[in-house]
């Protein structure tokens, strides 16, 4: 880890312009692995662990969360387990016990892939060093992404809980060093590649997660989480399918699908949701709707049956909560 100077805040006030190689630390789970790697050098680590920025809450518009309430508060809190159970899934098979304690929704949301490509900096990376290569595209890529890729980075989105925030629809709102403050829907947060995969999303420099916000479901209608792993804790999916399902009667009024573990950023499947809508919740249906979960993917050498897991891990995550397995 090489030299930096640090900087504790204890109020957004006290946040000025950054410098070009500032880096802010909350829990740190991400942040001080790279920095060991030397994937980060910042000449300044700003803290913000000390800002106001928590709190767990439910209005009548929804679920309010704060960016540095850590994983396992959120995962266990009442209103989360008990109304959004896509939420509190995806976190609670996300990292360990002991990380979830440290690690916050803000810096899980915004946490950088683990390609092996990106982590090693005697690999090329187009991630890391913008038109040094991508070989990941001939390399080691059984856990990289079919969906979003480009010429330039397959990196796949590490995050469970940002699929799961996608499909809920859920907004970031964001505060930049000036004091000022927008809202942006997480769909339209994350960036794909294309010839820029160092810009993983739309945060302008010196802006801050301050807050999810999660819109309140529709009465009836239930969530669920289900993630594909090599084992059952402790690590990153092959694939993962958050879903939202509403019914009316033996039809399907409302479901909507996102994928993890195999696009570049959380990926929404419109087309199954729709596939489903106003059809029976039966095994030929489902199976029929989810073979358009991997439309538009590309197959790399090692990668490839992740088209076919896709498909399963949607059947899997809407039998479970229609109540056919």
């Amino acid at each position: 880890m090489r030299p930096f100077r640090f900087t504790a805040v204890t109020s957004l006030d006290q946040l000025g312009p950054p410098g070009p190689q500032t880096s802010f630390i909350a829990g740190g789970t991400t942040v001080v692995d790279l920095m060991k790697l030397e994937v980060m050098t910042p000449d300044e680590l700003v803290a913000i662990d000390q800002l106001p920025l928590r709190g767990i809450r439910e209005d009548a518009g929804g679920l309010r969360l704060g960016a540095l309430e850590t994983m396992s508060a959120v995962a266990a809190h009442p209103a989360v387990a008990g109304g959004y159970q896509v939420i509190s899934e995806s976190l609670l098979q996300s990292a360990s016990a002991q990380l979830r304690n440290m690690a916050t929704i803000g810096g899980n949301l915004l946490q950088r892939t683990r390609c092996s490509y990106f982590r090693d900096v005697h690999s090329a990376c187009n991630k890391r060093v913008p038109g040094s290569g991508c070989p990941a595209i001939t390399g080691e890529n059984r856990m990289l992404a079919i969906l979003g890729t480009s010429a330039s980075c397959i990196a796949t989105n590490p995050s469970d809980l940002a699929v799961a925030l996608v499909v809920l629809d859920a907004q970031l709102r964001l505060r930049g060093t000036g004091g000022g403050v927008r809202t942006v829907p997480l769909r339209d947060f994350y960036l794909e590649p294309g010839d820029r995969p160092d810009r993983e999303n739309v945060l302008q420099p010196g802006e801050l997660i301050t807050e999810v916000l999660v819109p309140r479901p529709a009465a009836g209608t239930k969530t669920g989480y289900v993630k594909v792993r090599d084992r059952a804790s402790y690590e990153f999916a092959l694939t993962s399918a958050a879903v939202v399902l509403n019914m009316d009667g033996d039809r399907v009024r409302k479901a909507e699908v996102a994928v993890g573990g195999v696009g570049t950023k959380p990926w929404l499947l419109p087309q199954v949701g729709a596939a489903l809508n106003g059809r029976a919740l039966d095994r030929t249906n489902l199976e029929a709707a989810a073979s358009l979960a991997a439309n538009g993917a590309k197959r790399y050498p090692d990668n490839g049956f992740k088209v076919e897991l896709i498909q399963r891990t949607v059947v899997r995550a809407f039998s479970r909560l229609g109540g056919l397995v």
